[in-house]
C-alpha cells in the first residue's frame, strides 16, 4: 500500500489532519488501534478556542458546532465563598470561547471523513513505524491475521500519550519535561441542567471543583481528589455532597443532581517532548505533550499542531519547500510552553496544596483577590484563556 501521509491516531487531531490534508488534494491513511466505537466513548474536555472553531470551519464540519455549541464570552472564579466573573468577551475585545465536547468533535470528522470515502483502518494492531530518518518511512500494522505494509513520504504521530509514534524514536533523541501533580479530577457527566449558564472555577480549602457543561441538559462537573481515590468508592451521592460543599450559597440552590452517565478519576500531569519531528515522523497532539486540563488546552494545542503540520506538508508538495517542514517543531514549542505555562499557574492557583499549609491558601486567596480586582491581571487571563492566535512567522 503507497500513500503520501500516514497518520497513526484517529482522535481528533489524526482526524482534524486527515481533513486539512484532503483539502488540500494530498493522500493520507489513518491507523487506529482501537474500535470506532471506543474513540467515541473518550470523555474528555470540549471548550474551544477561536483557533480550533476556524480550523473546523475550514474542513467544513462546523455546522452542527454552530448549531448546538454554547457561546461563552466569560467564566466565574469562586473562592472565599463569593463568585467574581472574568469578562473574556469585554477584556479581549470581542473574543470568546465555544463549549462543544470533544466527543462531537470527533464524530463530526469521522463522519467528514466517511462521506468523503478516505481510508480509515480501525483496530490496527501491532502498529510499528520504521525507517522514517529516510526518503521512504514504512508503517506495518495487522488487521484480520493479515500484516499489511505502507510506504509513505511522512508519518504523522497523533496516537496520544502511550502511543507507538514517540517510543519509536531513538533513546536519546528526545527530551521529556514532566510535572506529576499529587492529585487528579473526579468527573461526572449528567443528564442535568447546568449550575450557572458560564463555568464555574472553584477554589476551595476543601480543594478545587469545576461546574461545566455539554449542553442545556447535560453537565460535566469536577472534584479535586486524592490520587489513591479509586472511583468506585465515590457514589453519586458521595459526589453530589461533596460539590455542593465546595460551591457558593446561589450555585448550591441552583444544582440539579441525578444519576452519574460516566464517572472517572484523571490524574494531572505536566509533559512536554522535543522535539517534534524526527527525520519524516512528526508528533503532535497528545503525543507530543499533555497540560492539566485545569485551561481548557489540550485539544485546542492538538488543534493548532495539526494545522502548522498540514501547512507545512502543502507547502512540501504544493510549493517543493521544506521550510515549514524544518521549523514545524519550534514553531509549535514557542506556543506550546506558553500554554504550558499558563495551564500550571492555573492548576496552581486554583487547588488546594496541603503540603503548603494554611499560607499557601492564604496566598492563594490574595493572588485571586489582586487578578479580579486588576484589570490587567484579568485581561492576563483572559488572553491566555481564549488562546493565542496562529503564528507563520510571516
Amino acid at each position: 500500500m503507497r500513500t503520501q501521509v500516514a497518520i497513526i491516531g484517529a482522535g481528533p487531531s489524526g482526524l482534524l489532519l486527515g481533513q486539512l490534508l484532503h483539502k488540500a488534494g494530498i493522500d493520507a491513511i489513518i491507523l487506529e488501534r482501537q474500535s470506532d466505537d471506543y474513540v467515541l466513548g473518550r470523555i474528555r474536555a470540549g471548550v474551544l478556542e477561536q483557533v480550533c472553531i476556524d480550523l473546523l470551519d475550514e474542513v467544513g464540519v462546523g455546522q452542527r458546532m454552530h448549531q448546538e455549541g454554547l457561546v461563552h464570552g466569560g467564566f466565574d472564579m469562586l473562592f472565599q465563598g463569593r463568585r467574581h466573573r472574568i469578562d473574556m468577551h469585554g477584556l479581549t475585545g470581542g473574543k470568546n470561547v465555544m463549549v462543544y465536547g470533544q466527543t462531537e468533535v470527533t464524530r463530526d470528522l469521522m463522519d467528514a471523513r466517511r462521506e468523503a470515502g478516505l481510508p480509515t483502518v480501525y483496530e490496527a494492531n501491532h502498529v510499528t513505524v520504521r525507517d522514517f530518518d529516510t526518503t521512504r518511512p514504512r508503517v506495518h500494522y495487522e488487521k484480520d491475521g493479515q500484516t499489511v505494509e505502507i510506504e509513505c513520504d511522512f508519518i504523522a504521530g497523533c496516537d496520544g500519550f502511550h502511543g507507538v509514534c514517540r517510543a519509536s524514536v531513538p533513546e536519546g533523541a528526545v527530551i521529556s519535561y514532566e510535572k506529576i501533580y499529587p492529585f487528579g479530577w473526579l468527573g461526572v457527566l449528567s443528564d442535568t441542567p447546568p449550575v450557572h449558564e458560564e463555568l464555574i472555577y472553584v477554589n476551595s480549602p476543601r480543594g478545587f471543583a469545576l461546574c461545566s457543561m455539554r449542553s442545556h441538559t447535560r453537565s460535566r462537573h469536577y472534584l479535586q481528589v486524592p490520587l489513591s481515590d479509586k472511583v468506585e468508592a465515590w457514589s453519586d451521592d458521595a459526589f453530589w455532597n461533596e460539590l455542593r460543599l465546595r460551591l457558593d450559597p446561589a450555585a448550591r440552590d441552583a444544582l440539579v443532581t441525578g444519576p452519574s452517565l460516566e464517572k472517572s478519576i484523571a490524574p494531572l500531569r505536566s509533559f512536554v517532548a522535543e522535539p517534534m519531528r524526527f527525520g519524516r515522523l512528526f508528533l503532535a497532539g497528545d503525543a507530543a505533550h499533555i497540560v492539566p486540563p485545569t485551561g481548557a488546552k489540550g485539544l485546542n494545542l492538538a488543534a493548532t499542531d495539526v494545522k502548522y503540520l498540514s501547512r507545512a506538508l502543502i507547502e512540501f508538495y504544493q510549493e517543493k519547500s521544506a521550510s515549514g517542514i524544518d521549523t514545524y517543531s519550534d514553531t509549535c514549542l514557542r506556543r506550546i510552553w506558553k500554554a504550558e505555562r499558563f495551564s500550571w499557574w492555573f492548576t496552581s492557583l486554583m487547588h488546594h496544596f496541603p503540603e503548603n499549609g494554611p499560607i499557601g491558601q492564604k496566598l492563594q486567596e490574595a493572588e485571586l483577590d489582586y487578578l479580579v480586582h486588576s484589570e490587567a491581571a484579568a485581561r492576563s487571563v483572559a488572553e491566555n484563556y481564549v488562546g493565542l492566535p496562529l503564528d507563520f512567522g510571516e
